[in-house]
């Protein structure tokens, strides 16, 4: 099994999708073990001392203006955490909460945050473990923390609350930790504070969606392609040199994938109508400009949670020079925009493919193509509902790009004043993030078919793999009416596996 290994700095994307999705066995190295030391005996001569220190020795938020005497400052802990972990609603994923449990643990080793390396080292066994906390949908509003989420994980490490064991059975975590020989943590100065206190939910869940989404927009640009032929459109507006006078670089990426998926094809430029065309419609010629856009975003966002991921977020923070600081670094701005934006390129995404199935379906506009692609117009309604439930994915979506961020409550009695609503952003990116695959795949679906009916005409050495592999997968071709659903989730799987991208690169090499 690969092995992660946890230093001060430097973990990647990689490391985090491992942890998250890979289940990737979690190592505390020498270096982290000796920062979390140096920095813990500066939290204790700073809980010898009388004078408050905010979250060593004082209440939190609104309440931080109370000494916390020595006897009650376990208490304290172990409080915050209790009362912190009111989460409500549906559970999330059992991949976020590793991504944020992980990433938490990586801030933790980073000897910014004061807490013993007893305690990462529990981190790190629950998670090799395979015990996962139970954690809500709704409790954070990405400020001061992702607070409800990270402190259900919290509470697991104290061996109280329910967790999931790698058996998926939800239990008490007590029975759980005990189970696998793990002892519960007890609680010090500044610890129950530095385990709740980051970014990490909201930044997990966004390099997950990046990763989704790589995929994705290489899938929008086969899925395109295929439509393309389908409707005998032109290539000739994938030319390099055109998209070098606007250069974009995810446009001309785009641009490029589309022109490899199209090589060779017999079924491009024909333009053959009643009334012949000078060019094809938006949502065919534009496809690049348009995914290209959304591939400068997810740049955009790569580079904001690299960032993120080089940061050490937490509340106070022990800096190198033995000061303990207070500061406003677990604000989720950055990582709250970011996600926001996501979500609308997603939308815009999809839109535009829905687009596409549509003229593909229309006789009036498919040039030749027989109504919704039914074998027999009239008795048969063909693909018809599949669009309606593509264009219900769509109209959702467009909702779901509403941003969280623009949003602001404030709480903790008005000291947590402006907050950024970044998990917020992040639970309905991944919505999206599931909706676009959907959109994709009945895209795929509607072109496939189109394209085969095509008769006569080659496609492209590349789309022809994707249909012979797409068919193998279960999704059939043209014929009478059947029942659809099942066709439509062999199609989904299809894309979200990475099926489709493979299959195409199977002729074209790498994508970009």
């Amino acid at each position: 099994m690969h092995t992660v290994v946890v230093g001060t700095s430097g973990a990647t994307a990689a490391d985090v999708l491992a942890v998250a999705r890979g289940g990737a066995r979690i190592e505390l190295s020498g270096e982290a073990v000796a920062a979390l030391t140096a920095a813990r005996a500066i939290v204790d001569q700073l809980a010898a001392k009388p004078d408050p220190v905010y979250g060593v020795s004082t209440g939190f938020g609104a309440l931080a203006t109370r000494h916390i005497s020595q006897e009650l400052r376990a208490q304290l802990q172990r409080n915050i955490v209790r009362s912190h972990a009111a989460g409500m609603g549906p559970r999330v994923e059992r991949e976020v909460v590793r991504a944020l449990m992980f990433l938490r643990l990586k801030t933790v080793c980073s000897g910014h945050t004061g807490v013993r390396p007893e305690v990462a080292q529990t981190m790190a066994d629950v998670l090799n473990a395979g015990i996962t906390p139970v954690v809500h949908e709704y409790g954070s509003l990405g400020c001061s923390g992702d607070l409800a989420p990270l402190s259900h994980c919290a509470l697991t490490l104290m061996g109280e609350g329910d967790a999931e064991g790698p058996d998926g059975v939800v239990r008490p975590a007590g029975e759980l930790l005990a189970e696998h020989g793990i002892a519960p943590v007890e609680l010090r100065e500044k610890e129950g504070l530095a385990l709740l206190n980051g970014t990490d939910g909201m930044l997990g869940m966004l390099l997950m969606a990046l990763a989704d989404l790589d995929t994705l927009y290489k899938s929008a640009d086969i899925t395109a392609a295929l439509s393309l032929e389908g409707l005998l459109g032109t290539d000739k507006v994938l030319a390099p040199e055109l998209h070098a006078i606007r250069p974009h670089p995810g446009q001309g990426a785009s641009a490029a994938n589309m022109l490899a998926v199209l090589k060779g094809s017999q079924l491009t430029g024909h333009h053959q109508d009643d009334a012949p065309r000078v060019q094809d419609a938006y949502s065919v010629r534009c496809a690049p400009q348009v995914a290209g856009a959304g591939r400068d975003t997810l740049a955009h966002a790569r580079l904001v949670a690299e960032r993120e991921l080089a940061s050490a977020v937490d509340n106070p923070v022990v800096l190198p020079d033995g000061r303990v600081e207070s500061n406003g670094n677990f604000h989720g701005a950055p990582v709250a925009y970011v996600l926001d934006f996501l979500a609308i390129v997603a939308a815009d995404l999809a839109s535009i493919a829905e687009r596409r199935t549509d003229r593909l379906l229309d006789k009036n506009r498919s040039h030749g193509l027989p109504p919704f692609l039914a074998d027999d117009p009239g008795v048969d309604s063909g693909l018809m509902i599949a669009q309606y439930t593509q264009a219900a994915l769509v109209s959702e979506m467009k909702r779901l790009a509403v941003p969280a961020s623009a949003d602001s409550i404030p709480s903790s009695a008005m000291q947590e004043d402006h907050v950024s609503m970044g998990w917020s952003a992040a639970r309905k990116l991944r919505t999206a993030v599931d909706h676009l695959t959907r959109v994709v795949a009945v895209e795929l679906y509607a072109a496939t078919r189109a394209v085969e009916l095509r008769e006569g005409l080659a496609p492209a050495p590349a789309t022809r793999a994707v249909i012979e592999a797409v068919r193998k997968a279960g999704v059939q071709g043209p014929g009478p009416d059947r029942f659809l659903a099942p066709d439509l989730a062999a199609a989904d799987a299809f894309v979200r596996e990475g099926r489709l991208v493979a299959a195409a690169e199977s002729v074209t090499g790498p994508l970009q």
